[in-house]
């Protein structure tokens, strides 16, 4: 039998999920695909991730080539249908071409929403919808970095606003209601979620209605209805979405906001289908994901002749991350009725807001913002309109132990229960692809289903199936140091700790083979350092050459000398006594760094304790896993742009923390403003000054990894601010592993997490932090000032001489 031809028009999730589903039943169709859209299917929900500098666009590509390829999709990018003759069943495209078909699917989705407001099609003004806008957003960032205003306090508006803040952009959200997030959150949560947002950096100003956007050439300021003007040179408009009606007007359908459909999906046309955020069903239009993936399921089952499925609404849940913040609500989470009962708790110092309201002895509504960990039951309760009875006593904070079969259990849930909102993935899918890949690891759930690729709450629930289909816990990667040592390094600082170890050969004795090797030996070194915080006496065959002689080796044998410059800054005595210690001492090249340091390449290992004396400069640590410098701007004092001493700022901060060692080498930047000139936001720790005070940031890259730096805090004074970057530089120093650099660390544990325990922390905990560093700082000492007088071993400057492969035995030359 000859297969029908099923045309579809949109390239987005909600119609590629309703193409898989379809997939599904069999090969009932040949299907085309017209995309307006260049690229392949897309995770929306990622865009603000893609704006952030942390994944490209292929990272966010649901279905790549491959998938279209292999089901015979054929697909049409930046094709974008004008017309539709629905008599002659015909799709004609911008460029004239005509598509026939035999089924229609409609999934269009939404415009965004401009509002009428004066000036708001000029150069610098940005929708924030799709891949084009997050690139043209990010050129502009680039090329005339200063404050963006956006308009509209909604989800995408604060996904904007965090964007830009990574690209180095001051940022004000302004919001018409008198709370953020207003269809998500009541009046408490939109006020909690501002603090929080500003913490950030980030300016909320609420019952702002926007009339005008001033600049001639170019944007200069954005007018209010109460006459208050903020300067700007970037609006970003995030005001809502509407649906994209305008080809099934032309087409015949029934539309009111959206196009009208039935509960099977079907509109007024019996060959023409729509799914997604285009469709109005029974009054009302969805913008979530997920409701739009259960259409697509049904919808599947209607266009195939099943008809076994009905659409009947879905109860409005949202469960999200916003600006690295957990979120979610669902129901009637009001309480506007007087018979309503509310149940709620909030803690500012960790973030956490959590609000239940019961009616009748029901769940029927919730918040959550920080901790959305019991979201998944509480929306059971709502949706099952399930009798709380003795469940009442620990609704809010306890969660009763899982038993199979009980609405804890995660295995009671029904197959379609939607587990993972961003990509619309299933229990059952997962069960199955568990039980029929023999998977272990979320890595492997994610490979097979794309679940928890979007923004990772889900992890818990997919690792909870897992954990009840496989029967016990899941397959874990030996994190071990080493198999000298066949223990994780945070079991080792713990037997270091408790044992009373200060050597790396009473460890490796007790705990080890007795002999150790390049990996586990310096790693150990390191260990000990930090829990005893200097106090101990280092073994110097467990280090690497540089540390040994506190200089980089080159690949010829010779070592690289890079004195200390705090901030960046030196002086013309400095300079001549470098000048001069280079004509004595023959060294061949005289460099530049990246690092505002001076570096002097091709020194004989005989000469470096002489030149050390000579320069009488302090170490500069560029060879070890220290802390290397502050790059630093010229801030205030010189720059027209600057709010904040940097210079200074950059020195004092040198000045705390130089000569510690750290699990990965440590860069630090201070800037005098956002335009960033010393580049701290791909620093490991950076200052960013802006007007009235700091944002700290923390786990940016710039090297083989390219990462911005997250925002840990934004505060007023500079102490304040060497506060929380001392926190977490002491957090790093006993928590990283051995190797691992900030960027890394702030990943595997989480933005929040670090948080949590180190700005949000007690204060008798942040103390306890800060003495532990107070004390290690108290016991480095400049090795240059001490070798160069006095060198650790008789043979330690002696000379050798490397075989013709000496590059290649450099690379195993640490014992």
């Amino acid at each position: 039998m000859e297969r029908k031809k099923l045309l579809v028009i949109g390239n987005g999730m909600a119609g590629m999920a309703c193409v898989d589903a379809i997939l599904q039943q069999g090969p009932h169709f040949d299907i085309t695909v017209l995309s307006e859209e260049p690229y392949y299917n897309y995770n929306r929900i990622l865009l603000s991730s893609v704006l952030q500098g942390e994944k490209l666009v292929d990272d966010i590509y649901i279905n790549t080539k491959e998938w279209y390829d292999a089901n015979g999709i054929d697909l049409h990018l930046g094709a974008k249908a004008v017309d539709i003759n629905a008599p002659l069943h015909q799709v004609v495209t911008e460029k004239g071409d005509i598509f026939h078909y035999d089924k229609l699917l409609i999934a269009t989705g939404s415009d965004p929403f401009i509002p009428p407001i004066e000036g708001v099609k000029k150069k610098g003004v940005f929708a924030f919808r799709n891949i084009n806008d997050v690139n043209a957003m990010t050129s502009h960032c680039e090329e005339a970095p200063g404050r963006a205003v956006v308009i509209g306090g909604g989800l995408l508006g604060l996904e904007a606003a965090y964007g830009l803040i990574k690209n180095n952009m001051q940022v004000t959200v302004v919001h018409l209601g008198n709370r953020l997030m207003e269809r998500q959150l009541d009046e408490i949560g939109g006020l909690f979620l501002k603090r929080e947002i500003e913490k950030m950096g980030i300016e909320v100003l609420l019952q702002k209605s926007t009339t005008r956007i001033m600049g001639k050439d170019r944007i200069e300021s954005v007018q209010f209805k109460d006459g208050s003007i903020v300067e700007a040179n970037m609006v970003v408009v995030a005001c809502g979405i509407k649906p994209n009606i305008e080809l099934a007007k032309k087409a015949g359908l029934k539309v009111n906001r959206g196009i009208e459909v039935n509960d099977h999906m079907e509109t007024s046309d019996p060959d023409i289908f729509a799914v997604g955020e285009c469709v109005e069903h029974r009054g009302m239009v969805y913008g979530l994901v997920a409701p739009l993936y259960e259409q697509g399921k049904v919808l599947a089952s209607t266009i195939v002749g099943l008809k076994e499925l009905t659409y009947e609404g879905t109860t409005l849940a949202t469960k999200l991350k916003v600006m690295g913040i957990e979120l979610f609500s669902a129901g009637d989470f009001l309480a506007e009725d007087p018979s309503m009962e509310v149940v709620a708790y909030e803690d500012h110092a960790f973030g956490v807001y959590k609000k239940l309201v019961v009616h009748n002895n029901r769940l029927i509504g919730s918040i959550l913002i920080g901790d959305s960990r019991d979201s998944g039951r509480f929306l059971k309760l709502i949706r099952d309109e399930e009798r709380l009875g003795d469940k009442r006593q620990n609704l809010l904070f306890e969660t009763p132990p899982a038993v199979a079969g009980s609405p804890e259990d995660v295995m009671s849930l029904p197959d379609d229960e939607t587990i993972c909102g961003c990509i619309g993935v299933t229990k059952g899918q997962i069960v199955c692809a568990v039980k029929e890949n023999n998977l272990k690891s979320l890595a492997g759930v994610k490979k097979c289903t794309k679940a928890s690729t979007g923004c990772g709450t889900c992890a818990g629930t997919v690792e909870d199936i897992m954990r009840a289909v496989n029967g016990g816990e899941l397959e874990e990667v030996a994190d071990v140091l080493c198999e000298c040592v066949p223990f994780p390094q945070e079991k080792l600082r713990n037997i270091v700790q408790t044992q009373k170890l200060k050597s790396v050969q009473e460890i490796l004795d007790v705990y080890g083979n007795g002999v150790g090797c390049q990996v586990c030996k310096p790693a150990l070194s390191y260990v000990i350092d930090e829990v005893w915080c200097g106090e101990h006496t280092e073994d110097r065959s467990a280090r690497f050459i540089n540390d040994r002689v506190h200089a980089n080796i080159q690949k010829d044998g010779t070592f690289s000398v890079i004195p200390r410059m705090r901030g960046g800054l030196t002086n013309p005595n400095e300079l001549r006594k470098i000048a001069d210690v280079a004509d004595k001492y023959k060294v061949k090249l005289v460099k530049v760094t990246g690092s505002q340091r001076l570096d002097l390449l091709g020194v004989k290992k005989a000469d470096l304790p002489k030149i050390w004396d000579e320069l009488g400069m302090p170490c500069g640590h560029a060879y070890t896993k220290a802390v290397r410098m502050v790059k630093s701007c010229v801030g205030a004092e010189f720059c027209r742009y600057g709010t904040q001493n940097s210079m200074q700022v950059g020195v004092d901060l040198e000045k705390e923390l130089e000569g510690l060692y750290t699990p990965g080498k440590l860069k630090m930047g201070v800037v005098g403003c956002p335009r960033n000139c010393a580049e701290a936001t791909v620093k490991d720790i950076g200052l960013i000054g802006i007007e009235g005070g700091w944002q700290v940031v923390i786990g940016g890259a710039a090297g083989k990894v390219v990462r911005a730096a997250d925002i840990l805090v934004t505060v007023s004074t500079t102490e304040e601010a060497f506060e929380a970057a001392k926190l977490f530089f002491q957090y790093y120093r006993e928590n990283g592993k051995y190797g691992e650099r900030t960027y890394d660390f702030v990943e595997r544990l989480g933005l929040e997490k670090v948080r949590r325990e180190t700005i949000l922390a007690n204060k008798e905990i942040q103390d306890a932090i800060l003495n532990r560093l107070e004390k290690s700082k108290a016991n480095t000492v400049d090795p240059w000032v001490v070798e160069a007088k006095r060198p650790a071993t008789s043979m330690q400057f002696d000379e050798f001489v490397l075989p013709k492969d000496g590059a290649a035995l450099l690379n195993n030359f640490p014992v």
